[in-house]
């Protein structure tokens, strides 16, 4: 082509329009793939190494690089990951056997021996074996010794021990108790002389504590069932000594021989003795004594003096109230029909 006159020839610039990159596949997805399970072994290795046990952590690796061919055996108790049974030592020798726990038997002076076909041998075997009837020559005597399981003594206490030791403990309390309440009452200077009223012993019903007249002193008025004001505050001191035990209590009264002066009076020595015996229950639940721990409120009258040689004693007349124990020591008490019991509310 002939240039055009008068100029310069033209430049001509041709331009490619870009086009996106083309796909490049999945093999980065391969490599983050591997890169997430490797982090997930490492954590899953570092959680078995904070999870296990040193026996366990020897039995994996034992598995991975034993040092020893293993040989095998029915169950894994006897493999290269050494696992334990609930059962008694040994090899289950069915899947279906059920979990047992024996008692171990005495073995002193017997000889066990067990061969090696013996201890392979298939349960029916040893089942076929176990149904044999034993038998030995005449001419060849049994020296085994024979064992029993229930040879050995049982740790289990007997009822007698366990008597003895509730005894033994009771005994303990009531001296406690004992002690406390005559320490209390000499504590108190207004109820010092009545020491002697209070006479404290043991029965085989329990632990007695008696509150006896005295010569110059009545814990009540003659003939009556209202109680001085030293008599409440010696009940008082009963009440917060036996408190502190759970036993049950039974209080019973009783008067002298002396009758009343009216003959054909229907008030006698037994009301009289049961009235006293309920004004001290109802003194004892207002020290705190809770109303179930009353076993027996009866009155007695003079049928049982403190003095059999003068039934007219004024230390016959008394308040008799009884810690009991749990059991009574030796045989029961005779059963006796109560007189006088008391029959008005609390």
């Amino acid at each position: 082509m002939a240039e055009p006159s008068g100029g310069p020839a033209p430049i001509i610039i041709k331009r490619k329009k870009a086009h996106g990159h083309g796909h490049h596949g999945g093999a980065w997805k391969v490599a983050y793939a591997d890169f997430v399970t490797a982090m997930m072994a490492f954590f899953l290795l570092l959680w078995l190494l904070n999870v296990t046990t040193e026996e366990q952590k020897n039995g994996i690796a034992d598995y991975f690089t034993p040092s020893t061919a293993s040989t095998e055996v029915a169950s894994g108790a006897g493999g290269v990951l050494g696992g334990l049974t609930v059962t008694v030592p040994g090899s289950s020798v069915a899947e279906n056997s059920p979990l047992a726990v024996a008692d171990p038997v005495p073995t002193e002076g017997v000889s066990l021996e067990i061969t090696q076909d013996e201890e392979s041998g298939s349960p029916e075997e040893n089942d076929n074996v176990d149904q044999q009837p034993h038998t030995q020559p005449h001419d060849q005597p049994n020296t085994q010794p024979h064992t029993q399981p229930n040879d050995k003594p049982s740790d289990k206490p007997t009822q007698d021990e366990i008597d003895k030791a509730i005894a033994e403990r009771e005994q303990k309390m009531f001296d406690e108790v004992a002690k406390e309440l005559k320490e209390a009452i000499m504590n108190v200077p207004e109820l010092a002389d009545l020491h002697k009223s209070l006479i404290i012993d043991q029965t085989p019903e329990g632990l007695r504590i008696q509150l006896v007249d005295q010569e110059g002193y009545s814990m009540f008025p003659r003939g009556s069932a209202i109680m001085a004001d030293r008599t409440k505050e010696l009940i008082d001191l009963v009440a917060r000594a036996v408190g502190k035990l759970p036993n049950k209590l039974s209080i019973s009264g009783h008067t002298d021989a002396v009758q009343f002066s009216n003959p054909n009076s229907t008030y006698t020595n037994w009301e009289l003795s049961s009235d006293r015996a309920n004004a001290a229950r109802r003194q004892l639940f207002g020290g705190g004594i809770d109303p179930t721990r009353i076993a027996t409120v009866v009155g007695r009258a003079d049928k049982e003096p403190y003095i059999k040689d003068d039934p007219e004693d004024p230390r016959n007349r008394r308040l008799s109230i009884i810690l009991l124990r749990e059991k009574p020591l030796g045989s029961p008490p005779v059963a006796r029909e109560p007189a006088g019991v008391a029959t008005d509310a609390p």
